[in-house]
């Protein structure tokens, strides 16, 4: 469903010059797989997975995305995507119910359709309390809530998280991850960012180690603990990264 090939990405900075936030990064995700791409703040995930949402254009290289290229077909990719970022804004004035709405009407989703699906995301999601409500009354959790539910309403086959439980609290992840299980269940393809080793363990079937921009280390939790003779998923992180500057 998903298949990178030498991935880069370079930023041109005045003051710095060339920046490789991403590079050479190739790696092939399975329906019905969830691909955890593992790696500190800064380290490349974030850029990789613009890069598959089309919100970036590749440097070199490209990638396949529900049998789209990301360079040469990019408004099919986002047709078959649902893209999360960590920090996403909603119009304050609408209820819940009326954001999800909205970006239903963008993907050209008829009424019923939208309505049916609002009422399962609301119940995979628990949202019935506040599916009403104005959105800048919202806390963390519910915003993160809302911003999952606007970007699956058009139940894209590919979807796409970025860091999704950052600042909520353990209720509230604990929800976000079950959902994310959830969509392996039905057979999604799902790519999961973050830099919570927990969270890689509960939900992962294949892990991706991105560190400067480079993919260093990739396979089931089971090769990596082999490789790395390390049972501990930070511990297998930090080997495989190598050690940081000495304090």
């Amino acid at each position: 469903m998903i298949v990178a090939r030498d991935l880069t990405k370079t930023f041109q900075d005045r003051k710095r010059g060339a920046i490789q936030a991403a590079e050479g990064i190739s790696f092939t995700v399975h329906p019905g797989q969830i691909y955890g791409l593992l790696g500190a703040n800064g380290a490349g995930k974030t850029t990789t997975l613009r890069l598959l949402a089309t919100l970036l254009t590749p440097t070199r290289g490209t990638a396949m995305v529900a049998g789209h290229d990301v360079t040469a077909a990019p408004e099919k990719v986002r047709a078959s995507v649902g893209f999360l970022a960590a920090s996403t804004a909603l119009y304050g004035r609408l209820t819940a119910r009326e954001m999800i709405r909205y970006f239903g009407r963008l993907n050209g989703l008829p009424d019923p359709v939208i309505v049916e699906r609002i009422q399962r995301l609301a119940d995979e999601l628990e949202m019935h309390e506040f599916l009403d409500r104005r959105c800048d009354k919202f806390s963390t959790g519910m915003k993160q809530k809302t911003s999952i539910a606007r970007t699956l309403i058009h139940d894209p086959p590919v979807m796409i998280f970025d860091e999704p439980t950052l600042g909520l609290d353990i209720m509230a992840a604990r929800a976000i991850v079950k959902f994310v299980r959830d969509c392996r269940a039905r057979g999604k393809t799902v790519i999961y960012s973050t830099h919570i080793m927990s969270e890689v363990e509960k939900l992962c079937d294949v892990i991706g180690i991105i560190h400067d921009g480079r993919l260093l280390a990739e396979g089931t939790l089971p090769e990596l603990r082999a490789r790395y003779r390390q049972d501990d998923i930070e511990e297998i992180f930090v080997t495989a990264v190598g050690p940081g500057p000495a304090l």
